[in-house]
């Protein structure tokens, strides 16, 4: 037996509300597919299995606020015995605020509707159009079918209560920013660097790069920045760790964070998964589709978990320097700034380059600045040779 619990998917995060499940009790599932919908301070969240099974028990239902590491569900893995399953620690009850209420129609499925399910060709089409999951509403038709009206009165629901569950997601949001901001600046010893890049060399390979691919498929600068900062940490791999138990623990992987704003305000820091090993190609691919996930509410649990190190860029907002705070329990954190024009030595001459400043802060438990100085020179020597990376 495998035990699914509600993961950690955040610096702070104490509990988690089930919004919906994606599977039901005798449903195969695989590791890593989505199992449920979980609603953190920031996003709701798709959080994938840890197991190959089958489902034997869910045990907490949409609504429920359950704690970190509870336990939500029973997963028989596939070539295992069937054994009693772990004692099952508390559920606090669902609150009786807005965000339930959006959720009133969405309840797991009872035993007996295991098996394929019971929606009329009409319902799945609305489902689809309204972004519902079928396997999560209650139906009223003839042996529990989902029924179009079911479906239109779930629809209701959510749209009633939306702009209660954003205005209550942002303020939480903003409470749990603060939380892990007010904790990295008390429990880290900081210490920041900077240096200016010439980005002459990159600003010219990366435009004739784009000249030869089609337009849905050409780069962004940004993206090449990420690239650089991944290739850097195999020089200086203790940045790309993080501290637990009172030391640090590096990553085998590079999973680079990735600082977006949202558009009802506040940001995340999914990560990219093996930065370092995409292309830059599938690197650009990922980063778009991790934007657009992360603006719907789609994000995946080992997105909010796995990050190693944040890269973040106020470029766009005209912000010459970043200075960022360490996001726990990572133990460094990268930023960019706007790419300008300034005046340049080259040769013996003063010309006008394209440059950028790159940042580092860095907990002093785990490298000094020497060891930045170091990765910030490597993250500058490669863009100088942007066909490599």
């Amino acid at each position: 037996m495998a035990n699914f619990v509600m993961p950690t998917l955040g610096a702070d995060m104490i509990e988690g509300t089930l919004v919906q499940w994606k599977k039901r009790e005798g449903d195969p599932v695989a590791k890593g597919e989505i199992i449920a919908e979980v609603d953190t301070e920031k996003a709701a969240i798709d959080v994938e299995s840890h197991a190959t099974g089958t489902i034997e028990r869910l045990l907490t239902k949409p609504g429920d606020k359950v704690p970190v590491g509870t336990v939500m569900a029973v997963i028989h893995e596939d070539g295992q015995p069937a054994t009693a399953p772990a004692p099952v620690q508390a559920v606090a009850p669902p609150a009786a605020a807005a965000p339930s209420a959006s959720r009133a129609e969405i309840v797991p499925a009872a035993p007996s509707q295991v098996g394929r399910l019971r929606i009329s060709p009409a319902a799945r089409k609305l489902a689809t159009e309204r972004s519902l999951d079928p396997t999560g509403l209650q139906g009223t038709g003839p042996d529990g079918a989902i029924t179009l009206e079911d479906v239109e009165r779930a629809s209701a629901i959510t749209q009633i209560a939306k702009p209660a569950i954003v205005a209550d997601r942002q303020a939480r949001m903003r409470q749990t920013i603060a939380a892990a901001m007010a904790r990295s600046k008390r429990e880290i010893p900081h210490y920041y660097l900077s240096t200016t890049i010439d980005m002459g060399r990159t600003v010219t390979w990366l435009k004739e790069a784009n000249e030869t691919r089609p337009v849905t498929e050409r780069l962004l600068y940004g993206v090449l920045l990420i690239k650089a900062v991944a290739l850097a940490l195999r020089r200086v791999p203790e940045l790309n760790a993080v501290w637990k138990e009172g030391a640090a623990v590096r990553s085998e992987g590079i999973h680079i964070g990735t600082a977006i704003s949202l558009r009802q305000g506040g940001l995340v820091a999914p990560a990219l998964h093996n930065a370092d090993r995409l292309s830059l190609s599938d690197l650009m691919k990922n980063f778009q589709d991790l934007v657009k996930r992360a603006r719907a509410g789609s994000l995946r649990s080992s997105e909010m978990s796995d990050p190693t190190i944040t890269v973040t860029s106020l470029g766009e907002q005209g912000v010459e320097t970043v200075f960022g705070v360490i996001y726990p329990p990572q133990v460094a954190l990268v930023g960019f700034g706007k790419l300008l024009e300034r005046p340049w030595v080259m040769n013996g001459q003063v010309v006008p380059r394209p440059v950028i400043m790159a940042s580092l802060s860095a907990d002093h438990r785990v490298s000094d600045g020497h060891r930045g100085g170091i990765f910030l020179a490597e993250i500058d020597r490669l863009l100088q040779e942007p066909h490599t990376l």
